[in-house]
C-alpha cells in the first residue's frame, strides 16, 4: 500500500507539471507575440472611402483662430512702420476658440459660426460682416493649434507635427515624420480621423504610384497616422520561448528526479 501511494503522488505530480506547461504554451497567443499593436482592425473591418473632400483646411470646434483685421483692404501690411506697430500690438491677442457647437467668439460680431468653413471662406465671411463697421476690411485668419499624430514605425516611433501649410498631406506627414522603415508596411498605413468614440478610419497603400495617389489627402487638425510594422515573430517567439524552455527543462528535471525516488 506504501508504494502504491508514493507512486500516485508521483503520477499527480507529474500530471500537475505537464498542465503548467501546457498552460504556459498556450499563453504564446497574438497578443503577448506583438504586445506593441496599436489601433488594430479585425479582419473584415469596413474602412471609410475616399470620397472628394476639399482640397483646403476645414475649421472644426476646438480649434484656436488668429483673426486679425486690417481697414482699406490691407493698407497697413503695406505700410512696413505700421505694419510693425501693429504687428506688436498683437503679440499679446490670445487666439479665438471655436467651441464645442461650432461657432467663434470675436470682437464685435459675437459670436458667429465658423465650422465647417475653410480658412478662405472663413476669411470672406468676416470681410462681409465687418464691412459694417470699416472700410473695406481685409481679415486674416490662421488656425493656430492644427497638429497630427505620427506613428511611422509601429509604436516604435512616435510624433506630434504642427500643420505647416493648408494642403499639408499625409506623404508630407510620413516624411517630415521621417519615412517608412524596412519594417514597417507601405501598404498598410491607417488614417484615423474624428472622435475617438466612433472615428473613421481610412486605410492607404503608397507601396504603388496608382495607389499613393489617394494618399495625397489634405490632413485635418488631430488626425492620427500609423504605419503597421511588420512582426518579428522569429526573434520574439525565441524570446517568449525562452522562460518556458527553462521551466520545462526545470520540470523535466524533478519528473526524473522524482521517478528515481
Amino acid at each position: 500500500m506504501g508504494q502504491l501511494k508514493i507512486s500516485m503522488i508521483k503520477t499527480n505530480i507529474t500530471k500537475h507539471l505537464i498542465i503548467v506547461l501546457l498552460s504556459s504554451l498556450s499563453l504564446l497567443g497574438c497578443k503577448v507575440m506583438n504586445p506593441s499593436v496599436m489601433f488594430e482592425t479585425q479582419d473584415g473591418y469596413e474602412f471609410a472611402g475616399f470620397e472628394k473632400e476639399k482640397d483646403e483646411y476645414i475649421i472644426k470646434p476646438f480649434d484656436k483662430l488668429d483673426v486679425r483685421i486690417y481697414t482699406n483692404n490691407g493698407i497697413q501690411l503695406i505700410d512696413m512702420e505700421s505694419n510693425a506697430a501693429a504687428l506688436k500690438s498683437n503679440r499679446n491677442i490670445s487666439p479665438y476658440l471655436v467651441e464645442f457647437d461650432g461657432v467663434v467668439k470675436v470682437p464685435t460680431l459675437g459670436r458667429i459660426p465658423v465650422a465647417g468653413m475653410t480658412i478662405k471662406e472663413a476669411e470672406t465671411m468676416f470681410e462681409e460682416k465687418y464691412s459694417q463697421y470699416y472700410q473695406k476690411p481685409f481679415v486674416l485668419v490662421n488656425v493656430t493649434n492644427r497638429r497630427v499624430i505620427v506613428f511611422n514605425s509601429g509604436s516604435n516611433n512616435g510624433k506630434v507635427l504642427t500643420i505647416a501649410n493648408e494642403k499639408f498631406t499625409l506623404i508630407e506627414a510620413l516624411a517630415e515624420a521621417g519615412g517608412i522603415d524596412d519594417l514597417s508596411k507601405a501598404y498598410r498605413v491607417k488614417l484615423i480621423r474624428g472622435e475617438l468614440q466612433n472615428p473613421q478610419v481610412y486605410l492607404f497603400d503608397i507601396s504603388s504610384i496608382e495607389q499613393m495617389q489617394k494618399a495625397n489627402m489634405v490632413l485635418q487638425a488631430n488626425d492620427i497616422i500609423y504605419v503597421e510594422k511588420r512582426a518579428r515573430y522569429a526573434s520574439r517567439t525565441w524570446q517568449e520561448l525562452t522562460p518556458i524552455i527553462t521551466l520545462f527543462n526545470t520540470a523535466l528535471l524533478v519528473i526524473f528526479t522524482i521517478r528515481a525516488l
